[in-house]
């Protein structure tokens, strides 16, 4: 199913997304992660990314967004992003966690040429429990993730 917001915003209901457990988790850290893509089949990728989160052990699965088409931002010659949110629940520490979702991206045929480049895949960690992290390989809170509408507004809809 799919709910036009305006001309440039669209959502899309499929399967997994949204998704809500009726399980509750006892892993440590609450995290946000946001994903995207706009080369090929990317609702068929989000749910093997769905597919691989559900059935590693590693990670519980609380919730996930419908998806939103919207508009490229920085590098704007490129097929419009779908983009979802999906919030998991884990015992990894920040970097091991981003070493594994960056191994995901990998498995599912992400490759990196220049910022904000059309992509397969993109996982970004959003919120990583309530930490703050700087370091040069991983920003928490994600940077920009609040002038985003590709994060707010999944976002917003996944907590309704």
């Amino acid at each position: 199913m799919k709910k036009k917001l305006n001309d440039d915003l669209t959502l899309f209901y499929t399967n997994n997304f949204p998704y809500k457990s009726k399980y509750k988790s006892d892993k440590k850290y609450f995290v946000t992660i946001g994903i995207g893509g706009n080369i090929g089949n990317v609702k068929k990728r989000f749910d093997k990314l769905f597919l691989y989160l559900k059935a590693d052990a590693r990670f519980d699965i609380l919730m996930t967004s419908p998806l939103l088409l919207n508009p490229p931002f920085g590098f704007l010659q490129q097929n419009d992003f779908l983009n979802g949110i999906i919030a998991i629940q884990t015992n990894l520490a920040p970097n091991e966690f981003l070493k594994n979702t960056q191994r995901l991206e990998n498995r599912l045929g992400r490759k990196r040429s220049f910022q904000d480049a059309p992509r397969t895949l993109d996982i970004d960690i959003i919120f990583f429990d309530n930490k703050k992290i700087n370091t040069p390989k991983l920003t928490i809170p994600h940077k920009n993730w609040a002038n985003r509408e590709s994060v707010i507004i999944p976002l917003k809809l996944m907590n309704k």
